[in-house]
């Protein structure tokens, strides 16, 4: 039965499918039909938002040309619909992919397929793709805790709703985007069976994410999926004609190598290609997204609303170089462990407070930088009694200025250093890192903080996160810096010595007059670290974090066997000759560390 005529019909209601719809009825095309023959689209919310008309559970069985040769006709097995034009945007997994990196053979790794049960579940998928997107909108959607592995692609060739709703995810924290980052094997750690994790009927071991990266931690998860590179359903060609093909007003979303003979364009490029062949009196605006057509418009103020997500609630500059800023986000809480990081972000069009020119701004006015910091504590309360972590619905953050150099342009602290309270910023979802006291189980036990600079930052938290839960032993911070000056919570630390009679604060500038220069490596060999401790560095019944300057920390590197450390002698080598160890994932140790670069 013949359902009236369309300007264009799209088969599938996949990102691509989406971008068309909604950028052909932006511009003027209004007579425009999905068939999807599912009962949901890739991103059911903006079907509502831009008023789509869809038809759900319709299987396409031709597209062919109409008698009277003017118009194609489109028919499934509910209705057949006259048209100008055919975009055919399923897609279909590829039967020949195989995972690109070590896998598990384990039921909790999937493959462009999330789990029967998402709800309150860590999940990582692998992919930046229309398909990785609408699978973490997906198990975002379904209550999952959503960690995306992108590995480097640029988001620009998703296509312009995927982007979109990439960033919406991010804006209202319901997704964690790794863009820089993959892992280069997945692992398989424990057994959930007796856990309370709701994925444990599953079975089988947990599987973790190893990323070749220092900067990214190896990260465990309940679930795993993998997005493949999608294909098209051979049995969609199957049913549309040659003659159809020939009219060069069918388009196939895709990739042209699938098939040279028939119009093919990808998620990001297809709106331009069917508004060429079958709209091409009128100038459609599917290109990219909305914000590269505005970007140069002014719009700043909806760049913030499209990106930013939490409000700067306070700005305490040290000095002009040094700050402690509080951030609230708009939604999702702030609940982490001491010790770990989140992301804190600004946009490519923000001003910089330095004369330096980022590369490429052009390309990335519109673009949002990311960077992940440690996140600190105020330590004291309005009131003077220890801060709580658990009450707060803020993060607080201890941030230096990076200068620009001829090899390296810094993005983000240039930009952070013109803000205020106030002023809108993007907090990243998901707080991450297992450079926490998990380890510190005896109350007894001697406690030791070695950083540099803004590396003092998680060691705020977990030395107030020890007396609030009234640890006993000793516990020790030293930090090194250039000047008094960049000590931003020295006043706060001298008060916890005067409160705690087990805590010992030890501040070394290193570029005072009246100061002689000492590094933390010098605290060790002078004997001056384990007299603050007690009076000896027991490894026994003591943990040792380091966090700050990788050449202070200095790990060692392993290859064939043989373990070297680097030229310059650090914490870690030091440590080692005292019978400390390096803590591992698989390898308990009392040596805990965390790289600031």
């Amino acid at each position: 039965m013949e359902h009236g005529r369309y300007d264009l019909v799209i088969v599938g209601g996949t990102a691509g499918g989406l971008s068309v719809a909604i950028s052909s009825g932006r511009s003027g095309i209004e007579n425009v039909r999905i068939v999807e023959p599912g009962s949901t689209v890739a991103f059911p919310e903006l079907v509502p938002e831009n008023r789509l008309d869809i038809g759900y559970g319709e299987t396409l069985t031709s597209v062919d040309v109409a008698p009277d040769g003017d118009d194609l006709v489109v028919t499934t097995d509910h209705h057949a619909y006259r048209t100008s034009g055919v975009l055919v945007a399923q897609r279909e997994r590829d039967p020949a992919w195989t995972a690109p990196i070590p896998v598990p053979d384990s039921k909790r790794v999937h493959v462009d397929t999330l789990p029967d049960h998402v709800d309150d579940t860590d999940i990582m998928i692998i992919g930046m793709s229309d398909n990785a997107v609408e699978l973490v909108a997906n198990a975002a959607h379904r209550g999952g805790r959503v960690v995306m592995a992108a590995g480097g692609m640029d988001p620009g060739r998703l296509s312009p709703a995927g982007e979109n709703m990439l960033r919406r995810l991010e804006r209202e924290r319901r997704a964690t985007i790794l863009y820089r980052s993959v892992p280069n094997q997945i692992g398989e750690i424990g057994n959930p069976q007796g856990s309370s994790s709701s994925a444990s009927p599953n079975g089988g071991g947990f599987p973790i994410a190893y990323f070749a990266d220092r900067r990214t931690p190896d990260l465990e998860f309940d679930h795993v999926v993998f997005a493949t590179t999608r294909r098209r359903p051979d049995a969609v060609r199957a049913v549309v004609t040659d003659a159809a093909v020939a009219t060069g007003r069918v388009i196939f979303l895709g990739v042209p190598d699938e098939d040279p003979s028939v119009p093919t364009a990808g998620g990001w490029e297809v709106g331009n290609v069917v508004a060429d062949a079958v709209f091409p009196d009128l100038e459609v605006a599917p290109a990219r997204s909305k914000l590269h057509q505005r970007a140069r418009s002014g719009a700043i103020d909806e760049l913030r609303e499209e990106h930013y997500n939490a409000t700067i609630t306070h700005f305490e500059p040290t000095h002009s170089d040094l700050w402690v800023l509080r951030v609230r986000p708009d939604h999702g809480d702030t609940s982490h462990m001491p010790g770990q990081y989140a992301s804190l972000g600004l946009g490519f069009w923000e001003e910089r407070v330095d004369d330096a020119v980022d590369d490429n701004l052009d390309d990335r006015w519109t673009k949002l930088i990311r960077r992940s910091y440690s996140i600190s504590h105020p330590i004291f309360d309005q009131h003077g009694y220890l801060a709580s972590q658990v009450d707060s619905d803020e993060l607080e953050f201890y941030i230096v200025l990076v200068q620009p150099t001829p090899d390296n342009v810094p993005a983000l602290t240039p930009r952070l250093a013109l803000k205020r309270p106030g002023d809108r910023i993007y907090l990243g979802p998901k707080v991450a890192g297992r450079y926490t006291l998990a380890s510190v189980i005896d109350p007894r036990s001697t406690v030791i903080f070695l950083s540099t600079g803004t590396g003092e930052a998680p060691h705020n938290s977990m030395i107030t996160e020890l007396f609030h839960k009234g640890h006993m032993g000793p516990i020790v911070s030293g930090v090194t810096v250039r000047n008094w000056v960049d000590l931003g919570y020295l006043e706060k630390n001298r008060a916890l010595e005067e409160r705690f009679t087990n805590y010992r604060y030890l501040p070394m500038p290193t570029r005072e007059p009246d100061v002689p220069k000492r590094y933390l490596q010098d605290l060790i060999t002078d004997g001056d670290l384990a007299d603050a401790a007690g009076g000896s560095l027991d490894p026994t019944n003591t943990h040792v974090f380091l966090c700050g300057n990788p050449a202070m920390i200095g790990l060692p590197e392993t290859v064939d066997g043989e373990t070297t450390y680097p030229t310059t002698t650090g914490v870690v080598e030091l440590l080692v000759e005292r019978g400390f160890k390096l803590d591992a994932r698989n390898d308990p140790g009392n040596i805990h560390f965390e790289e600031y670069w």
